[in-house]
C-alpha cells in the first residue's frame, strides 16, 4: 500500500516563508523522510534547492505553469 507524499502549500508566499516551513517540517521528520513543497515565489527556485544542496538533502525541481514543484528527501545524519 502506497500513500502519497505529504504536500506542504506555500503557493502565493513570499521569501523566506517557503523556505522557514520547509525547514520546519525537515526538523520533525525521520532521516530519509520525503515530501513535496508547492510554492510560486520565483525566489523560491533559488532558494529551496540552495538551502537542500547546503544540508545535504535531495531536492528535484519540476514546475507545472506558474506553480514549482519541490521533491524534499531528508539527509542522512
Amino acid at each position: 500500500m502506497t500513500t502519497d507524499p505529504e504536500i506542504i502549500d506555500c503557493r502565493g508566499l513570499k521569501c523566506p516563508l517557503p523556505v522557514l516551513k520547509m525547514e520546519k517540517r525537515l526538523s520533525q521528520l525521520p532521516t530519509g523522510a520525503s515530501f513535496i513543497v508547492l510554492a510560486t515565489d520565483p525566489m523560491a527556485k533559488i532558494d529551496i534547492p540552495l538551502y537542500c544542496r547546503q544540508n545535504g538533502h535531495v531536492c528535484e525541481v519540476s514546475s507545472e505553469a506558474e506553480v514549482m514543484r519541490f521533491a524534499i528527501v531528508k539527509a542522512t545524519g
